[in-house]
């Protein structure tokens, strides 16, 4: 099971099919799991490279406890240790809720690793944690189960492999996740990358996404109909083909 290290802490990836690399980052309590359960290994192996990474505190990867230890920008920073350990200079990159703002926050600081950025139900701008006490007695009252009873994947997509996967994840790790997002709305005006959002017209997120695709030219956005934020994820079918399009639209050896 290949491992890069980041300031001590263990980030577990896996690698997939040829071709120029492709970063493929999950979201908040998921795994590189359900990249292969809804198809996007499938869909994009035999023309891309593909580098699936466990976030720190999630899968594979090392659960620290520490809040200081989930700031965006060592989120960002383990993807770079992932890619150095590949000897990758320049990819392709598709986030995924927590996995698109870890995107933004590889723009920020390294943008020229960077040779697209494809963002699902996400955007850049600050998000004030909620205190961890509160996180622990109401947001996870009952645990990791009671928090997937109440949400945000709805019934129609929770499959036994998605159940396992979030039930597997450590508790004190998810509650010392939730740190402040700081503003990156400043780095809009300096990013020049060929850039795809897309986001469920039904996700509470959208005007969020609306709004920062709005300050790019270069972007482009596309609506999931009837699609909310938990199945944001799920729906390949009406993902993939975008973000195919996309990718064939630019050169070949722009990522390597």
């Amino acid at each position: 099971m290949p491992y890069a290290q980041h300031e001590g802490v263990r980030i577990h990836y896996a690698v997939e099919g040829s071709g120029p690399p492709l970063v493929l980052q999950h979201g908040f309590i998921d795994s590189i799991g359900s990249w292969y359960e809804f198809g996007y290994v499938d869909g994009l192996r035999s023309d891309y490279r593909l580098i699936l990474v466990d976030a720190r505190g999630h899968g594979a990867s090392d659960k620290p406890h520490e809040p200081a230890s989930y700031a965006m920008e060592k989120r960002a920073r383990d993807v770079l240790a992932v890619l150095d350990a590949l000897g990758v200079g320049r990819t392709h990159y598709l986030g995924y809720s927590m996995g698109g703002r870890i995107g933004f926050d590889l723009v920020a600081i390294a943008p020229h690793r960077l040779a697209s950025l494809i963002i699902g139900g996400s955007h850049p701008y600050r998000l004030t944690a909620p205190d961890r006490h509160v996180v622990r007695t109401e947001g996870f009252a009952g645990g990791i189960a009671g928090w997937l009873a109440r949400g945000p994947w709805p019934d129609s997509v929770k499959t036994p492999g998605l159940m396992e996967r979030i039930l597997a994840n450590d508790l004190e790790a998810l509650i010392a996740m939730h740190v402040d997002r700081p503003d990156l709305a400043w780095m809009l005006e300096r990013l020049t990358l060929p850039c795809l959002a897309y986001v469920g017209d039904a996700d509470p997120g959208r005007n969020r996404v609306e709004q920062f695709v709005a300050q790019l030219p270069q972007a482009s956005l596309v609506l999931l109909p009837g699609v909310d934020h938990g199945s944001g994820m799920v729906r390949s079918d009406l993902v993939l083909p975008h973000v195919r399009t996309f990718l064939e639209r630019l050169p070949r050896d722009d990522a390597q």
